[in-house]
């Protein structure tokens, strides 16, 4: 009951922060802005969050390991695109179930230097984790072999992509169609 009341009161939290910012922008909504329009005092808000910046950042805190345990749960026989298809996959669902929301977050990341930077580093532990887990699945040393981690940076490099253009559309393409648009770009590198 407490974790569930927790995730309300954070995703408060985000909902009116990003609001602030959709009509003020980032840089110039402030955490004081957040905490009065949400109701809260800043030692609240800085319990759940350590800086602006996690607020819009934090839709993004699980979906690493989200995607390293779809991959590890395909079939051992997959092809490393199809597989990494499905991981990626993982990511899209996310916004495809909350559409609203997760737009105007990827829309907020893109177009602000700071967050984009923050999703970038994200987007490379992502890759760490799943060059890891491709690695165990292909039977690859990752010290040795480029294989896991190239393909698993493509793979982000599809999702990131598929994000774009849907933010271009202001929501109007589909993800997974664009997902798999880039895949299809990327799958004849990603043959063992």
């Amino acid at each position: 009951m407490a974790d569930r009341k927790r995730q309300l009161v954070a995703d408060e939290i985000t909902e009116v922060a990003l609001q602030l910012c959709a009509v003020k922008g980032f840089d110039a909504t402030t955490v004081d802005e957040i905490v009065a329009a949400a109701g809260i005092s800043r030692r609240t808000f800085f319990r759940y969050f350590s800086s602006k910046e996690d607020v819009a950042i934090q839709l993004l805190a699980t979906l690493g390991a989200d995607m390293r345990a779809e991959l590890a749960a395909r079939p051992a026989a997959e092809a490393p695109a199809t597989a990494l298809r499905h991981a990626v996959g993982v990511a899209i669902d996310h916004c495809v179930g909350e559409p609203v929301k997760s737009l105007r977050v990827v829309q907020l990341i893109l177009r602000t230097p700071v967050l984009h930077a923050r999703m970038l580093e994200r987007q490379s532990q992502w890759r760490d984790v799943l060059a890891a887990e491709l690695a165990t699945r292909l039977d690859r040393d990752p010290a040795a072999d480029l294989f896991p981690e190239m393909a698993a940076g493509m793979a982000l490099n599809a999702f990131e992509a598929a994000m774009r253009h849907w933010s271009i559309s202001d929501g109007a393409a589909d993800p997974h169609e664009l997902t798999d648009r880039a895949f299809t770009v990327i799958a004849p590198a990603l043959q063992r």
